[in-house]
């Protein structure tokens, strides 16, 4: 016992009435108690009863499925075995095979959408196979062994269908059970051994070694089943069956056998085949109506079973239906102390959490360091929001309350602690942005200096390249201040600066641009203020797609009219994206996410967002498809990214050429060939 349960004891009556007073005490005497008994009294005795109702049940239909399955069994056993006399040479047989055929297709109707579905495949087999060596057996062209192997792999089916292992909790019944499939097993056995015979003799001999050793294993696999049957059975139930095996019909077929054990060499045998049916016939019949009887003791007991279960399940149902109605009447009353407390905390976290708390966060976010200090909340104290749910009777809710205060003041800080992150990581990165665009401008004024003064072709190659990875590098330093949502300083070309001259800029800041093709782009003039922002940004795109085709295949810039609008589209043959990338990438496009919490490989689509913000524009990427006439978008697999330019940022409106007249595909130089400065410089 814990301390505060020993001065609760110590204090005696007035300290248990206290206990009644909180919501644990309510709940353990109100509820704990009714609800275990109904747990422990009328739940498991309800399941158990009810499983073994259901048992019982189940029971009795396989119980009357074997029997029926066994009256096919039955039919095909005495069908395999005139069929292997006929075709051993005793034409005797024919007219009652004739009759036997008959017996069977009844039988298989009568049993035909009765069964599951093991059962059905099994009859689905037998359909399909057993016209064909019935033709085959009428027309001499099927031999014994081969007819033999048929009915006894139907026969053999039909069994295995029902034996599925059904451990029953009655051990008398599922000892019966396990009787009653043992004694299938005999005499399938015996009316095996009594077909394989019958052609023997009717032939004179065994075919060979392997018909003999068929011979042998039926009558193994006869004496293995008797004695599982006698393990399970009871001497009541093995009577039938020790009656027919003593038998003189028996005893017949038993000097049949010794006969037919002493010519595995091949010898000449006189046994009439008649005389061997006869006897061996009397003996499976025995055994078929001793499986009838083990079925009728099965059934007999599954239905008691059934009857008894009932009986117990419906008084537990009863127990179970008062247990509930008593717990119900109980809980009402305690819900009834427990709902005004609970209904004014849930008001209280409502509004907390829909009003106060968003706000609260957003004003942090959006405050200067030091305001944001003076936005946190203080602790509880008689002031707070929770004092007011605080009842002598309701000590948890109490506590709970003080908790979910504890949860928003530790929210409002977290929140606080993710400004501050967030505002040091940007300022960092401005930081960083700033300096190193300071350190690439005095790298591309050095390199310009050099190539003007070089006249080697391969040193000022080299220049040519080094001037291009310093404005790739330019480019990089001006995203990280675009991201932190600082300004470059401001680069603006005078007048208007055509379409194609910002798309062959953004191109010479891409390494790999000697893949980039223009195709079809249709004369239009941007106002100069914008030609850096829109270089950017379409530098960017282009790089991602490069990044996302494979190396062989170029990516192709074109750029078309529609209605006072321009667009442009970049079109890879990469890999593509699937829906949900899209739908992301679209998203960092449209500026609905925070590049903090995206990996690195994205950071363009956030910078693409913003320019795209600051200039008015729309960016979208889809799937590369066939072009629908709007614009020149090839057919192929891929990513297209489409930048629609706003009518503030055309120059005086000129007439829409015709698209043949539009600039043919142009091969990007190495070099940028727009206005000084326009690729970063």
């Amino acid at each position: 016992m814990g301390q505060k349960g020993q001065g609760q004891y110590r204090q005696g009556f007035p300290m248990r009435l206290s206990a009644w007073r909180s919501i644990r005490g309510r709940v353990a005497v109100v509820l704990v108690v009714p609800t275990c008994l109904l747990l422990a009294l009328a739940g498991t005795e309800v399941a158990e009863r009810a499983d073994d109702w259901f048992e019982a049940r189940d029971t009795t239909g396989r119980v009357e499925l074997l029997l029926d399955v066994q009256t096919l069994v039955r039919e095909l056993q005495r069908e395999r075995g005139l069929t292997n006399g006929l075709l051993g040479g005793a034409g005797d047989y024919r007219d009652g095979l004739t009759a036997t055929r008959e017996r069977t297709d009844d039988a298989r109707r009568a049993l035909r959408g009765t069964g599951p579905p093991a059962v059905e495949d099994a009859l689905g087999e037998l359909d399909g196979g057993l016209p064909a060596v019935r033709d085959a057996v009428d027309g001499g062209g099927i031999g014994r062994a081969e007819s033999l192997g048929f009915y006894t792999g139907v026969i053999t089916h039909l069994n295995d269908a029902l034996v599925a292992d059904h451990h029953h909790s009655d051990r008398r019944l599922g000892n019966t059970l396990d009787a009653l499939r043992s004694l299938a097993d005999v005499t399938e056995s015996l009316a095996l051994e009594r077909g394989l015979l019958n052609g023997v003799f009717a032939a004179g001999r065994f075919a060979g070694t392997e018909e003999y050793a068929a011979f042998s294993e039926a009558r193994a696999a006869r004496l293995s089943a008797l004695g599982d049957f006698r393990q399970f059975a009871t001497a009541e139930q093995e009577a039938p069956l020790d009656e027919a095996f003593a038998s003189d019909a028996a005893a017949r077929a038993a000097g049949f056998e010794e006969e037919a054990a002493f010519a595995a060499d091949g010898s000449a045998l006189a046994v009439d085949p008649e005389a061997w049916w006869s006897s061996a016939t009397t003996v499976v019949d025995s055994l078929h109506a001793a499986q009838r009887g083990l079925g009728a003791d099965a059934r007999a007991r599954a239905q008691g079973l059934s009857q008894d279960a009932g009986r117990q399940l419906a008084g537990f149902l009863g127990l179970g239906v008062f247990v509930v109605v008593a717990v119900a009447a109980l809980a009402w009353l305690a819900v009834r102390s427990i709902t005004r407390p609970l209904d004014a905390l849930a008001r209280e976290a409502n509004e907390v959490a829909g009003r106060w708390l968003p706000e609260t966060v957003r004003a942090i976010q959006e405050a200067e360091p030091d305001a944001a200090e003076r936005l946190l909340p203080v602790p509880a104290g008689p002031s707070s929001p929770t004092e007011g749910t605080r009842t002598p009777d309701a000590e948890e809710i109490s506590r709970l309350a003080e908790a979910l205060h504890g949860v928003e003041r530790a929210a409002v800080e977290l929140a606080a602690e993710q400004t501050a992150l967030r505002r040091n990581s940007s300022e960092s990165l401005a930081n960083l942005g700033e300096r190193n665009q300071r350190l690439v401008d005095r790298q591309l004024r050095l390199i310009t200096a050099l190539e003007s003064q070089e006249t080697d072709p391969e040193a000022l190659a080299g220049l040519f390249e080094l001037d291009h990875l310093a404005t790739r590098m330019q480019r990089n330093a001006e995203s990280l201040l675009i991201l932190t949502g600082e300004q470059s300083p401001p680069r603006v070309w005078p007048g208007t600066v055509p379409v194609a001259e910002v798309v062959r800029s953004a191109v010479s800041e891409v390494e790999d641009y000697r893949r980039v093709t223009l195709t079809a782009i249709d004369r239009c003039e941007v106002w100069g203020q914008c030609v850096a922002e829109l270089a950017h940004l379409l530098a960017e795109l282009i790089e991602n797609a490069l990044a996302a085709t494979p190396p062989a295949r170029p990516v192709e810039v074109a750029g078309w009219w529609d209605g006072r609008e321009f667009c442009l589209a970049v079109v890879d043959r990469g890999r593509g994206m699937t829906e949900a990338e899209l739908a992301r990438a679209n998203a960092r496009l449209a500026g609905r996410e925070s590049f903090l919490v995206a990996p690195s490989r994205h950071l363009g689509h956030y910078v693409v967002g913003k320019l795209a913000a600051r200039l008015g524009a729309q960016v979208e990427v889809r799937h590369t498809q066939a072009p629908t006439g709007s614009g020149p978008v090839a057919t192929g697999a891929g990513v297209s990214a489409f930048v629609a330019l706003p009518p503030s940022l055309l120059g005086p409106e000129t007439e829409t050429p015709a698209r043949g007249q539009s600039p043919g595909p142009v091969r990007t130089p190495p070099a940028p060939t727009v206005p000084s400065g326009v690729g970063g410089r």
